[in-house]
């Protein structure tokens, strides 16, 4: 039986201002039967919210698809105005929001915070696309007529979030769904329900109207979504998640030819030449190794460094992670977080001792924390063997697990040898190289000599199996806009 976990006067506030139903057409609703939303620093209950059933997921489509046409016609710049609004508000309430991110996802709270800006970021970058949707005239070739092309909503839209950055991805999908003219139907991780609801609160506050956006949390995503996707009327899908129910979903998404962007698992590669700066790429590793406590796509999963200074970096690397303090999200200073639940410590915890009975070595951490929380230690790992499978996983946790490398060939041959092909890490002072390596990486976005890519005013996506389209940048609108063509006589 679960207990209610501990909290201050103040986090308690913070969880208790946090809506616990459904939002559907402008509604607080309650679920058909209520669901956990679990400390993951304890293993403690931090509330129950709304737990929706198949039926409940279809009345959030009914709203979203009611409010379809009024929500295409109004102007653009009232959809912007909107979104502007929803950023200020975000901006104005950053503690009190991270407070709840950090509570229910464990990240600490400086990186919440910054989860909270970004979040804002997407809504005011989509603002201020909402107004600059174009289109195109141009005369037939032939003569005798005219070709205008117009872009419009693609109609009510499915967006499904991921728990790791439970409030930015919902904010990266619904900015450009608002931004084109789509109402949309929200399904928030299991795991991380509060921040998407405190969304969808904000959004209201800013005068989205009812039926516009429409959040449903579930503890059977499957059970809920699948008939939706087959109902017909949602006629757009965006989702972040896993590859196995990326490809899962876009099976389903087929039998009605939905639209689906897709942004999924990647097996990033870090690579440092010896030509780097050194404490540069140290200071890049950080960051794209301990982000969210290792918990991003975009994570550094394989480092792989040139012979001639691969112990140097190794045991810089060691240095800054072992000084890394650990502890509930919360606390002050705090850099290594817990992991998401218990499932998340057991993969990572198996992923070191295979590779460290394979042959590589611990520099630092390697154990199981044993306390009460789903906590695992910044651990570098050295000498790992290609053939190990924390290679060819993606972690997901605070583990760095480096390789050697002798020729720009092998580095490159070695960090395309995977199916993923989200994101990419080059370190080297030479333009040529740097720019020769980076174009022939198989991966949809590449940091050279930056340890973090992701930004609202950048096209954020991978190819392979990291997924389909883009989201964010001067493309991300895109995805929710079709292409119609008007032959005019004349």
């Amino acid at each position: 039986m679960l207990t209610e976990t501990h909290l201050t006067q103040t986090e308690r506030d913070a969880i208790d201002s946090i809506p616990h139903g459904l939002f559907i057409d402008g509604d607080w609703r309650p679920g058909t039967d209520t669901m956990p939303v679990i400390d993951p620093a304890t293993g403690e209950r931090l509330r129950t919210v709304a737990d929706a059933s198949p039926d409940d997921g279809l009345r959030a489509l009914t709203a979203a698809a009611a409010a379809q046409a009024d929500w295409a016609r109004t102007p653009p710049r009232q959809r912007s105005d909107i979104l502007l609004r929803a950023h200020r508000l975000l901006l104005d309430d950053v503690e009190r929001l991270a407070l709840v991110m950090t509570l229910e996802m464990g990240k600490p709270l400086a990186e919440a915070r910054g989860e909270v800006a970004y979040a804002a970021e997407f809504l005011r970058w989509f603002a201020e696309e909402a107004v600059r949707l174009d289109g195109g005239y141009m005369h037939a070739p032939t003569g005798g007529s005219r070709f205008l092309v117009t872009r419009q909503p693609v109609g009510p839209s499915l967006l499904i979030t991921p728990w790791n950055f439970p409030m930015a991805m919902g904010a990266r999908k619904i900015g450009p769904a608002l931004a084109a003219g789509c109402t949309c139907v929200v399904k928030p991780a299991e795991q991380t329900p509060l921040s998407m609801l405190a969304l969808a609160e904000v959004l209201h506050r800013a005068g989205a109207p009812a039926g516009v956006v429409n959040v449903v949390t579930t503890s059977d995503p499957a059970a809920l979504i699948e008939p939706v996707i087959a109902d017909g009327r949602a006629r757009k899908l965006s989702f972040t998640g896993s590859t196995a129910v990326g490809k899962l979903l876009l099976e389903q998404c087929a039998r009605t030819v939905m639209r689906t962007s897709m942004e999924l698992g990647g097996n990033a590669p870090f690579l440092v030449f010896d030509d780097a700066d050194l404490d540069a790429a140290v200071d890049g590793a950080m960051l794209a190794k301990m982000r969210n406590i290792g918990q991003a796509c975009t994570a550094a999963n394989r480092i792989l460094v040139q012979r001639g200074i691969a112990d140097a970096f190794a045991t810089r690397l060691a240095d800054r992670m072992a000084a890394l303090p650990m502890g509930r999200g919360t606390e002050p200073g705090v850099v290594v977080g817990p992991l998401i639940d218990a499932d998340a410590v057991a993969k990572v915890t198996e992923l070191v001792a295979d590779a460290r009975r394979r042959g590589a070595t611990a520099v630092t951490g390697g154990e199981p924390h044993p306390g009460p929380g789903n906590f695992y230690p910044a651990t570098v790992l050295t000498d790992v063997p290609a053939d190990a499978p924390i290679g060819h996983t993606e972690i997901f946790g605070p583990v760095a697990a480096l390789s050697v490398f002798d020729t720009e060939v092998e580095a490159v041959t070695r960090a395309n040898d995977t199916p993923y092909g989200l994101v990419s890490y080059v370190y080297t002072e030479n333009l040529r190289r740097g720019l020769r390596v980076s174009e022939a990486l198989d991966t949809g976005m590449v940091g050279l000599n930056q340890g973090v890519v992701s930004d609202p005013a950048a096209p954020f996506g991978g190819v392979k199996e990291s997924g389909l389209g883009r989201e964010g940048g001067l493309v991300g609108i895109d995805e929710f806009l079709e292409t119609k063509y008007i032959r005019v006589a004349l």
